[in-house]
């Protein structure tokens, strides 16, 4: 299922339609981290009214926690800084951005450890990873609804390791999930050099680069992948 959608023509065809119509729907960002965020809010905030949700319970400790929250929290301040300053240079949005918010969900990893209870040990991008996708994902979806979003949908699609159709297709199930109040905005924000886009981005603001997804699992295999085993 999804495998031969084009999810960036098709979010580009759905901004194209809100443009004609004059008008920005509400959006809820599920974000993961700044530098996964940082291209996905310069290329939204031009169309989208967007609220940033960061629920990740998955990652592996309250410190590590601390470091993404803060630094998620530190790049919407510049982006809205810009705006309050008019102040674009080198950016590539500009002309419409509009001002971003941020809703900070529950940090309880026990919610992660029971949503993943029988696939400790997929491998990274596994069957695991799928119910992590869904617990974040089933969150954002009642949190859009609880608030009257008119959509919402997720950073994660910008990483080169996550696989996008997986992800549009856990978006969608959750939009059904809650029965069909909220939309899921379909995304692939990797594709057109967002992921460079993002690297530039994070130079740029000297955000915190993770070097694993972040959860203990992933952390082990980088740390396995550093010793070459």
């Amino acid at each position: 299922m999804g495998n031969n959608r084009n999810y960036s023509k098709e979010l580009e065809s759905r901004i194209e339609t809100f443009k004609k119509e004059g008008r920005r729907p509400k959006v809820l960002l599920h974000a993961c981290c700044a530098p996964c965020s940082s291209y996905c809010l310069e290329y939204l905030r031009e169309y989208f009214d967007i609220t940033v949700f960061f629920y990740n319970p998955n990652i592996t400790s309250e410190s590590e926690y601390r470091k993404r929250v803060d630094e998620e929290k530190r790049l919407i301040a510049e982006y809205n800084r810009q705006i309050d300053e008019n102040d674009f240079e080198g950016m590539n949005s500009d002309k419409d951005a509009g001002k971003i918010d941020i809703i900070e969900g529950d940090y309880k990893p026990s919610d992660f450890y029971e949503a993943v209870k029988g696939y400790e040990e997929c491998k990274e991008g596994g069957e695991r990873c799928r119910k992590c996708f869904e617990l974040r994902l089933n969150e954002t979806a009642k949190v859009a609804e609880k608030y009257g979003f008119e959509y919402f949908t997720t950073t994660l699609t910008i990483s080169p390791l996550k696989n996008a159709a997986v992800l549009n297709e856990v978006g969608e199930e959750a939009a059904k999930e809650i029965g069909g109040k909220v939309s899921f905005l379909p995304s692939d924000f990797k594709k057109k050099n967002g992921y460079k886009r993002s690297i530039e981005l994070s130079h740029k603001f000297d955000l915190y680069r993770q070097d694993f997804c972040g959860c203990s699992f992933s952390k082990a295999q980088r740390e396995r992948e550093k010793m070459g085993l």
